[in-house]
């Protein structure tokens, strides 16, 4: 109980500061492309030229192929986009704090909200790309369909999931550098074994039980079955209650030990 009290008072405390985080996660997505001459183009170009790779590798050297009439290069982009919002997040806010030593020393900053921004600051980039996506679908022949309404929910639960993870290992990289390098690792084998190029329904059975362990597999999925497949999210009662639970399990962990250690960052830094 006194766990949820305490991750209660975090979280109020957090929205008081609402206004803060989104002015300072404004700051940190044009911060990111000041000076250089294509500006924010380097954002989108970044993940759309690796898309453009993979999607030749596998399509034209691999002949990759789906098992519906989908086009790949829709298909991949379904898994990528946000994957690479996952990753890119988790890879900033683990080192939010560090990289704001003079923020953390001041008395009265709230240092919980620099992983928030740092999250946000991704998340604007993530729905460019959602735009990019749509308007690729478009040129495919593709009209908007119902069930495009069930995309908030999928990106709102993988904005919680990325939160919680984030507040978890941000705190205990201002203790240890081997969290980077632990996390490095963690997304590289991560990128391999979600099904963001490949298809799960060609993984034998006695194997699905550990890759539905990996939580951003419902997060494409979602994706997925929301242009392609055509299916609620709520239809996926199997694993829908596996994923809040994950979820809610990083967020209450990520909140709890952040608050715990947050008053020896100054220390520490």
């Amino acid at each position: 109980m006194n766990i949820l009290k305490s991750f209660y008072r975090f979280i109020k405390a957090l929205y008081n500061s609402k206004t803060l985080i989104i002015t300072l996660s404004k700051n940190d997505f044009k911060e990111q492309f000041l000076g250089s001459y294509l500006g924010i183009l380097w954002a989108v170009l970044r993940p759309s030229l690796f898309m453009l790779i993979v999607w030749f590798v596998f399509s034209v050297g691999f002949k990759g192929h789906t098992d519906s009439d989908i086009p790949f290069v829709l298909y991949l982009m379904c898994g990528y986009i946000p994957w690479f919002f996952f990753s890119d997040a988790i890879s900033g806010g683990m080192n939010s704090i560090v990289a704001n030593k003079f923020l953390v020393k001041k008395v009265n900053f709230r240092v919980s909200i620099l992983p928030i921004v740092k999250i946000l600051s991704v998340l604007y980039l993530h729905f460019i790309l959602l735009a990019i996506l749509i308007f690729v679908f478009f040129l495919y022949g593709y009209t908007p369909s119902i069930y495009w309404l069930q995309l908030p929910f999928y990106t709102f639960m993988m904005f919680l999931l990325v939160l919680g993870i984030v507040w978890l290992v941000s705190a205990l990289r201002v203790f240890t550098k081997d969290i980077a390098q632990i996390i490095g690792v963690i997304l590289q084998l991560g990128f391999w074994v979600t099904p963001i190029f490949w298809s799960i329904d060609k993984v034998p059975e006695k194997y699905m039980v550990f890759l539905k362990l990996n939580p951003m597999i419902f997060i494409i999925d979602g994706y997925r079955n929301s242009f392609i497949n055509h299916i609620w999210f709520w239809e996926e009662y199997k694993y829908t209650p596996y994923f809040i639970a994950v979820t809610v399990f990083f967020l209450v962990l990520g909140a709890v030990v952040f608050r715990k250690l947050r008053p020896h960052f100054g220390d520490v830094l």
